[in-house]
């Protein structure tokens, strides 16, 4: 549906309802589907004509939705809606932040979150091509009870008027084509219209669709434009519709990579946010959730049942049966299963880090692997080093958080505990069980010699009556029996 146009004046995103449906102490607009919320999908679709100007009107809790507005979109300029109600009032609030005195302005809303930028584009286009005052963008539904109907002249071209379900006719309640309430203005028309609409209605509000019959009243010419995907102008008033149309976003992101070459092998229990990028040939296994700003290169086998966030992988890398956050994965490297990368993580090309195994502000270089069942918080790695199974980066002494730095091509022992700060040189090794609290030179073993001890019948006499004791007595008596012949044989010999 995309249509070249010129870029508009302005777009005016109405985001100050209430939205008591929703049953939250979150505002609707900041309720979040495909890792954006609803208000930052409308700005995205907005961004995406390239307006002049870009304003948000808000009025309910003002506070947090313009926080969330700086944090995402600075450029966005805030207008407030005061008491007086209707979207008429919120357009006109709105406008007094609009320099332009000539051009089109877009009104959206900040509950719409399918609505997309070529469809905004596609209105813009065929507005300024009829030269029009007003168009407004509609659909088709089976069943459009509930919604304002679209009246057209009877060649179809003009639109004549919006009649709310509640006021149609029988005739009226017939016609299929309803009302988004998103429009393309003549910004010179909008201004002049809005100057005139009062709150004279059994609502006590300004309503936007006074405008169109002002419009005509001056000899503007109020068209409309049918989108073929009604889905798209779907508002989310309440939980229900917020779900439902977060599985339809993802049903559309999952079918976009798809068909630019990742296989998804089983799109129903998989979820891709709308910022994430996957390259080619890359394959998404059963359970999977890649999230926020995630970056998935070609040739990678993520999942099955993981779950990355913010989280860059590399090409040819196997990512199983994990959660990352903030993480970085390189080239061919192999991560899970059941493993937790925690901010701040980075692997190296070709690295492991293994099942059971935790990481956090840890950079492990290229070749190096953590196997197993092991914990890494702020370490240094260096390349072609092994970490013994159950090793631990002892990080925090109760207070602070130390470093720890493991140079290249070191073997450190099965069972140790690096208490940090400490660093082990290239080369150099630890053996099983070592607890290192000093630096180890480049080169060195580092131990901690216990020479072991046996004390015999230590079961029997310390747990007496126990299944432990009676299996040690039933393996002496077992062994004795072995030795008896052994003991006859050497006695005959002698």
């Amino acid at each position: 549906m995309c249509v070249n146009s010129t870029a508009p004046a302005a777009v005016i995103v109405l985001a100050a309802g209430a939205g008591t449906r929703m049953r939250s102490k979150l505002p609707k607009v900041l309720h979040e589907i495909g890792g954006r919320s609803l208000l930052m999908h409308a700005i995205t679709a907005a961004r995406g004509v390239e307006p002049a100007q870009l304003v948000a009107v808000v009025r309910h809790e003002r506070e947090q939705v313009v926080a969330h507005l700086a944090e995402h979109a600075p450029e966005v300029l805030v207008a407030d809606q005061d008491d007086i109600p209707g979207t008429g009032r919120a357009v006109q609030c709105g406008l007094e932040q609009v320099g332009a005195e000539a051009g089109t302005v877009l009104v959206t809303y900040g509950d719409v979150p399918l609505l997309d930028a070529p469809t905004l584009q596609s209105l813009v286009a065929q507005h300024e091509a009829a030269g029009s005052a007003v168009t407004v963008l509609t659909a088709l539904l089976e069943d459009a009870s509930g919604y304002g109907r679209i009246v057209r002249s009877e060649d179809g071209g003009e639109v004549l008027g919006i009649v709310e379900h509640k006021d149609a006719s029988a005739a009226q309640r017939e016609i299929r084509e309803v009302n988004s309430g998103i429009y393309a203005f003549d910004v010179a028309v909008l201004r002049s219209a809005l100057s005139r609409i009062t709150t004279d209605n059994a609502q006590g509000e300004m309503y936007l669709t006074d405008v169109l019959a002002l419009a005509r009243e001056d000899g503007g010419s109020v068209r409309a434009v049918v989108t073929d995907d009604a889905i798209l102008v779907e508002g989310a008033n309440d939980r229900v519709q917020l779900a439902q149309l977060g599985a339809e976003m993802n049903r559309r992101i999952l079918e976009r990579h798809m068909r630019a070459g990742v296989s998804i092998v089983d799109p129903s229990t998989t979820w891709i946010d709308a910022e994430v990028s996957i390259g080619q040939d890359t394959t998404v296994l059963p359970g999977v959730q890649l999230l926020g700003a995630t970056d998935i290169g070609a040739d990678v086998v993520i999942g099955p049942d993981s779950t990355l966030r913010h989280t860059v992988v590399a090409d040819g890398a196997e990512v199983v049966r994990t959660h990352a956050l903030h993480a970085e994965i390189g080239e061919q490297a192999s991560v899970g299963p059941f493993t937790y990368l925690r901010p701040g993580t980075v692997l190296g090309a070709k690295g492991k880090i293994g099942g059971f195994v935790e990481t956090k502000n840890a950079q492990i270089g290229e070749g190096s692997k953590v196997p197993h069942l092991s914990y890494v918080g702020d370490a240094e790695i260096g390349e072609h080093t092994n970490i013994g199974a159950a090793t631990i980066v002892a990080n925090y002494d109760g207070v602070n958080k130390h470093r720890t730095r493991v140079g290249s091509h070191v073997r450190v022992g099965s069972d140790s505990v690096l208490v940090a700060p400490v660093s082990i040189g290239d080369g150099a090794a630890t053996g099983a069980g070592a607890v290192v609290r000093e630096d180890v030179p480049a080169g060195a073993l580092a131990v901690n010699a216990v020479s072991q001890r046996i004390v015999e019948g230590w079961t029997e006499r310390r747990r007496p009556g126990t299944p432990a004791a009676a299996a040690a007595a039933a393996a002496q008596k077992q062994a004795e029996g072995a030795d008896a012949p052994a003991q006859e044989s050497k006695e005959r010999e002698n």
